[in-house]
């Protein structure tokens, strides 16, 4: 097999190796048998004592224990050698909506929440929702009002799904590399915590991530290392790009990369009991397959990433295989191609433990794994290696096939539910059930909507009047006392849910369990009365810390094609769907009444006019 990476230049040569002492003295057939039985003890003792350690109830993520100090304000705290973070601290100079007083330009990279989705349905306008309340990006809708021709190659929406996202992303007027992008499915999706949550929290993986990739592969020369830096090294393989993980390979062949060539779950090899990974029906499988429903990275490598699968669907028939199919293989031939590098540079003594390892069913590397696998046919002069890696323990991601039995909707404040809880399952006593530090730091649940403004004069720039009927709030609940979806055996509350595969009845029966489902009408109202339009804007341009990027938007979405959706008219007639409270058709609920966008037009009431702006 050809060698395609930049790295493989540092290979150990071949050269002829005297015989280890070992080898030397283990003459006689008794003394083999003898020293050998030695060393598999040997082995046996450190393995177990490694074991131990990933068998510990503990959870890896070390967020998840309750903090001896109490709440402070929180703000995006990043670990050592990450990049600048994308919201800044809090400036006592900022004015209250936002901006800075001395009238600099922004520079914080900005961070942008891409949803493919072609129509409008109840089920978007949940994820839009969730969105909204916690105060995301306003997302930007990937192929909306776009009809694909399934019959013709290159024109079906699996492809078109790729390709939108590549041209977005491709567009340096909307992103900038150093931005941080995140793409969720846009029918099945549902966000649960805020963003400053989920941006640490994607942080500290990849810190986490890259400790484990350092110490398995080590470092390399630069790819592009002048005589005089020989010397000087980089991590070999590192981690920016991170999916979702699934209990389940799928379309994937079993026997493909894809599915045989991935590492195994950061999760405790026993979570689920003796059973762990040995359940024929995957239910008590450690998740550890790719999921393409979501992902965040930084846009440099994300676009890269993309402009490589619409290559691969090219190759493999863009009319047929889907995202999840060749993100999946894509991810495979990454971790296929690092396994046989590593290997392939061990001397004799790594290449002889490696052996003994893979006899006693002890390897961490899963191409040693008791099961065929595909060899990938690579190709000469291209690079597989994307730092793609994946949340194993669901810190910004809960896929539900095959976990939903892993959730159960929790109030942390509930101390006869938590000890119901863990009453249910013995195991976890050992690891009592937490509200996790991040959490404890963050502003409480309903602040992220804004208290809203209270004025009922449209020439305040608001884009509802109050109404106290429907407006007001009889609590702010503190995280504490909302229940959160929690991921009982890996001790985590997702980020955000996503219920794919076979859970989509899931989508009608756990929507009222979201902390926000009761209020959920009231929080929206709320948003859009928060500050918006021009001056979110000019806040966001100048570096104000509530704002993510320069477009501004409250209460609707952007398309690809740069125009401005109100929720009035994207989410139109789903109120019974979303809200479920009877109070009738969104911004009439008290009779006729006018509301205005983002620019002072009236979308409904009154003289209405259309509420989409083009992005001149």
């Amino acid at each position: 097999m050809a060698n395609y990476d930049a790295f493989d230049g540092i290979t150990e040569p071949r050269r002829s190796q005297p015989k280890p002492t070992f080898m030397r003295l283990a003459r006689t057939r008794r003394s083999r048998t003898a020293f050998l039985l030695s060393i598999v003890f040997v082995l046996l003792v450190l393995v177990g004592w490694r074991g131990s350690e990933k068998l510990s109830p503990k959870p890896v993520y070390p967020s998840y224990r309750a903090s001896a100090t109490p709440p402070v304000p929180y703000t995006a705290r990043l670990g050592d050698g990450t990049e600048a973070p994308l919201i800044p601290p809090l400036d006592p100079n900022r004015s209250i909506n936002g901006t800075l007083r001395t009238g600099l330009r922004k520079t914080t990279p900005s961070f942008h929440l891409l949803i493919p989705a072609t129509q409008s349905n109840p089920n978007l306008c949940k994820t839009l929702l969730s969105a909204f309340v916690l105060s995301y990006p306003p997302p930007t809708l990937i192929n909306f009002g776009k009809v694909f021709n399934e019959d013709v190659w290159g024109e079906g929406s699996h492809i078109g799904k790729i390709r939108g996202v590549y041209e977005f992303l491709n567009d340096e007027k909307k992103v900038k590399d150093d931005d941080l992008v995140m793409i969720t499915d846009g029918y099945d999706v549902w966000f649960q915590l805020p963003p400053e949550v989920l941006i640490e929290r994607y942080h500290a993986i990849n810190k986490e991530a890259n400790e484990r990739l350092r110490g398995r592969y080590g470092n390399a020369l630069p790819k592009k290392s002048g005589a005089s830096d020989k010397t000087k090294t980089v991590q070999r393989y590192t981690q920016k790009v991170v999916f979702a993980a699934d209990k389940i390979c799928w379309p994937n062949l079993a026997e493909d990369p894809a599915c045989a060539a991935v590492p195994y779950s950061t999760l405790p090899k026993n979570v689920y009991g003796p059973e762990t990974d040995k359940d024929p029906i995957s239910f008590l499988i450690r998740p550890r397959y790719l999921n393409s429903g979501t992902l965040i990275g930084p846009v440099a490598e994300v676009r890269r990433l993309y402009e490589y699968a619409l290559k691969k669907l090219e190759e493999l028939g863009g009319g047929i295989i889907g995202d999840q199919f060749v993100f999946a293989e894509v991810f495979g031939e990454q971790e296929y191609q690092r396994e046989i590098r590593r290997k392939s540079s061990q001397g004799t003594g790594g290449r002889w433990l490696e052996w003994l390892s893979d006899r006693v069913g002890m390897s961490e590397s899963p191409l040693s794994a008791n099961i065929t696998i595909n060899n990938m046919t690579a190709v000469l002069g291209r690079d597989y290696e994307f730092s793609v890696g994946l949340d194993y323990e669901s810190n910004l991601f809960q896929t539900m096939t095959h976990s939903a039995g892993d959730i159960d909707f929790i109030t942390y404040n509930d101390s006869a539910l938590l000890s119901q809880i863990q009453d249910d399952h013995p195991s976890l006593w050992s690891h009592p059930l937490s509200l996790p530090a991040d959490l404890q730091r963050a502003n409480p649940p309903f602040s992220y909507a804004s208290p809203g403004n209270h004025s009922d004069d449209l020439k305040d720039g608001i884009l509802l009047p109050f109404s106290p009927n429907l407006d007001m709030i009889n609590q702010e609940p503190t995280w504490h006392e909302v229940p959160l979806a929690t991921n009982l055996f890996a001790s985590s509350i997702p980020s955000l849910l996503h219920f794919n595969g076979d859970t989509k009845p899931l989508i009608d029966e756990w929507w009222s369990s979201m902390w926000y489902y009761p209020t959920s009408r009231a929080l929206l109202r709320r948003y859009m009365r928060s500050t918006n339009g021009k001056v979110a804007a000019k806040a966001a341009a100048e570096g104000g810390s509530n704002w993510w990027d320069t477009r501004g938007g409250q209460g609707g979405v952007w398309t690809d094609r740069g125009t401005w959706i109100g929720w009035g008219e994207v989410c139109a007639k789903t109120e019974n769907e979303v809200f479920a409270d009877g109070k009738g058709v969104w911004s009439k609920e008290n009779g006729e009444s006018k509301v205005v966008n983002e620019w002072g037009k009236v979308v409904s009431g009154g003289d209405a006019e259309d509420d989409i702006r083009n992005d001149a």
